[in-house]
């Protein structure tokens, strides 16, 4: 099918951006699903969404163990089961986002962007360096883009040095406007909250800490939270931010934490730490050991620390909580620095800019009304509490 121009604004899209998010439902890839919308949000884009064929999953499976073994390289640049789209305007911009590497693959859904689009961007959030050596038949797909992304601190070297060119950093990050806890604060009702995959030492002490103190320690009950699907992510995210905002405190551990094998030594920034500062909560965990996170949360008490074991859990938190004019003193710098720094927005601009594109007026204007909040944030504190602590 012929793709149809959809604007946000009365001038025509600049920027072609596919998604995934009709048949690729998994949990995880909510929250770049939400960096799509919030670029859609401020930009002149024509989101595609992409559809599954018949058969979509039987195929794709077994194309992707193919590939693999494909001498030929041919393979990877064909479609794996998703009913074809063909451009029929020109862009500035052909952008697509990525959870996983192999997501890359739909791409090829999308017949001739690389006619239509003066430039091109693949953003791949999970790719580990230690992975890029078995990957060697689909770099054939990601050399068709001019810009390429990753979210893994480090892996862009490994990836800059098997493709023969450079890649690029882009970490993390979450819509600080949904997750902000400002301006009207809603009551801290969680005592603390813990999302998806858990340290099972730690969430035995919470257990024992909440029962000890009356306490609400809300967390999943499912193993398998990446493979659970939703039919309306933003709902989820929605859901998410508003419990995430009304805790005091929230789990944050490296990507991995609980299966440190399958990074090899290499470091994650998660999520986590974006949405969970983002919300105001206190953040309670691992700091992840690694320049990135280092850079990016360079505030003090960024992440109150715990021994990996939890052994300490019930001091850590009877001393934070025992002192509220530093509980709310960490959580508010908390969304003062996610609402200046870890807007979905910022990652958007950084990546425009690389590729030589302005910034539109709307992505200025989301960035005024982030600093606005962020003053809030700021003068909310001293107020409360005074100089700062």
């Amino acid at each position: 099918m012929n793709s149809t121009p959809k604007s946000n604004g009365a001038t025509e899209p600049r920027i072609c951006m596919p998604s995934f998010s009709g048949f690729a439902r998994n949990v995880f890839r909510a929250g770049l699903y939400e960096a799509q919308d919030v670029l859609t949000s401020c930009d002149d884009v024509e989101l595609i969404p992409l559809e599954s064929s018949k058969g979509f999953a039987l195929k794709s499976r077994w194309m992707q163990r193919l590939v693999y073994h494909d001498r030929s390289e041919r393979l990877a640049l064909l479609n794996p089961g998703i009913k074809p789209v063909r451009l029929v305007r020109d862009y500035d911009l052909f952008v697509v986002v990525c959870p996983l590497w192999s997501d890359v693959w739909y791409a090829n859904a999308v017949e001739g962007w690389r006619d239509h689009c003066r430039q091109s961007i693949c953003w791949i959030d999970e790719l580990w360096s230690h992975d890029i050596r078995g990957l060697q038949r689909w770099l054939p797909i990601l050399s068709k883009f001019d810009y390429v992304f990753v979210g893994i601190a480090g892996t862009h070297a490994a990836l800059s040095s098997a493709l023969g060119r450079q890649c690029y950093e882009t970490l993390g990050a979450v819509d600080a406007l949904r997750f902000s806890p400002y301006p009207q604060v809603p009551s801290r009702v969680v005592d603390f909250y813990s999302v998806g995959r858990k340290v099972e030492s730690i969430h035995r002490r919470l257990l024992e800490w909440a029962d000890e103190n009356r306490l609400f320690y809300l967390y999943d009950t499912l193993d398998n939270s990446g493979d659970r699907a939703t039919s309306n992510y933003r709902q989820h995210r929605d859901l998410y931010a508003n419990i995430a905002k009304r805790s005091r405190f929230f789990a944050v551990a490296p990507g991995k934490a609980n299966a440190p094998e399958g990074g090899r030594g290499q470091v994650d920034v998660g999520f986590r730490y974006f949405e969970g500062a983002a919300a105001g909560a206190v953040l309670v965990g691992q700091t992840p050991d690694c320049d990135a996170f280092r850079q990016n949360f360079d505030w003090p008490h960024a992440v109150i620390e715990t021994q990996p074991d939890g052994s300490d859990t019930f001091e850590t938190l009877s001393k934070v909580a025992g002192d509220p004019e530093q509980l709310l003193a960490i959580g508010s710098r908390n969304a003062e620095q996610a609402l200046r720094r870890h807007d979905w927005v910022y990652r958007w601009i950084d990546m425009l800019n690389i590729a030589g594109l302005k910034p539109s007026p709307a992505m200025e204007a989301r960035v005024t009304r982030l600093t606005e909040l962020a003053d809030l944030a700021k003068l909310h504190r001293e107020k409360l509490v005074g100089a700062p602590r």
